[in-house]
């Protein structure tokens, strides 16, 4: 292996950073600021959680100029908020990367008022497909081992090819998450075209159940039109399975109705009068709040 030409290195980084920060805007929040990036034809992502829906938004874009922008849609289950704004001409967009190893660098960059944003680390984790808290389906789980403040909360996430990994958002203890790039094209493609993402809906309210060896979600209410009373599912049944799999309380069930659910046929396990049976379930679509 030859010697590492630290100053290369230390060029090459920062090229890519700059090269980012043309694609990359500060979205402000009062005193505080969120960061955003170009995706494609005027629409912009950032952070699920830095935006309220009746808020009047305000992009400044690389080059300090300052841009309205309206909230298209969001989508709480991959963290994903699309914006769309006029004035993005010229703004470059991303290339794709592809699956990142653990070890590899990733390089985060943001936006702030106008001052540009950069933290150089690694991947820190690379994990399979997992499910948010939410109900959404993430494609990969990718950690990061890179230092970044709030400001950095939406802004993109690069490898050492200067390619998108995705976008950067908060976990629990503020632990420095990436949502993959092909989570964040499926969400763009349904903010865009209806507002929102479609999520799974069985029309009841639940109530953890365990005991007697039993663990499961308990039926407390059922809606008059929902999938649920449809299927001929009663006051106190106690759902238990999703599909042959356990179900251990109402978390993990609506765990199961994130996006992919809606529109499917289910098969759930429930005990009603202490006997099991299985009840098949057309899950709806939620209603928009």
């Amino acid at each position: 292996m030859s010697a590492l030409d630290l100053s290369a290195f230390s060029d090459a980084v920062a090229d890519i950073a700059e090269k980012a920060a043309a694609a990359t805007a500060s979205l402000a929040r009062g005193h505080h600021t969120a960061s955003a990036f170009h995706w494609r034809d005027g629409l912009f992502v950032t952070a699920e959680e830095a935006v309220e829906d009746d808020e009047t938004l305000d992009l400044i874009l690389a080059s300090g100029a300052q841009v309205k922008a309206e909230l298209a849609g969001r989508d709480p289950s991959t963290g994903v908020a699309l914006i769309r704004t006029t004035g993005s001409d010229g703004i470059p967009t991303f290339e794709m990367a592809g699956p990142p190893r653990v070890g590899s660098l990733a390089i985060a960059v943001g936006q702030a008022w106008d001052a540009r944003l950069a933290s150089l680390g690694t991947v820190g984790l690379v994990g399979p497909a997992w499910r948010s808290m939410r109900g959404g389906e993430i494609a990969r789980r990718i950690n990061l081992s890179v230092t970044a403040g709030g400001r950095f909360e939406g802004g993109p996430v690069l490898d050492a090819r200067g390619a998108l990994l995705g976008m950067l958002l908060f976990g629990p203890r503020r632990r420095v998450l990436v949502m993959p790039h092909e989570n964040i094209a499926n969400a763009v493609a349904a903010l865009d075209s209806k507002g929102h993402v479609a999520r799974g809906y069985l029309g009841a309210s639940l109530h953890p159940m365990r005991g007697a060896g039993m663990q499961g979600a308990m039926v407390m209410s059922l809606d008059d039109d929902g999938p649920a009373k449809a299927a001929g599912i009663q006051l106190g049944d106690i759902i238990v399975a999703w599909d042959g799999e356990e179900v251990s309380g109402p978390r993990e069930l609506l765990r199961r109705l994130g996006p992919p659910s809606a529109g499917r046929t289910v098969t759930l396990g429930i005990v009603r009068g202490g006997e099991p049976r299985d009840v098949t379930v057309a899950v709806g679509e939620k209603p928009l709040a």
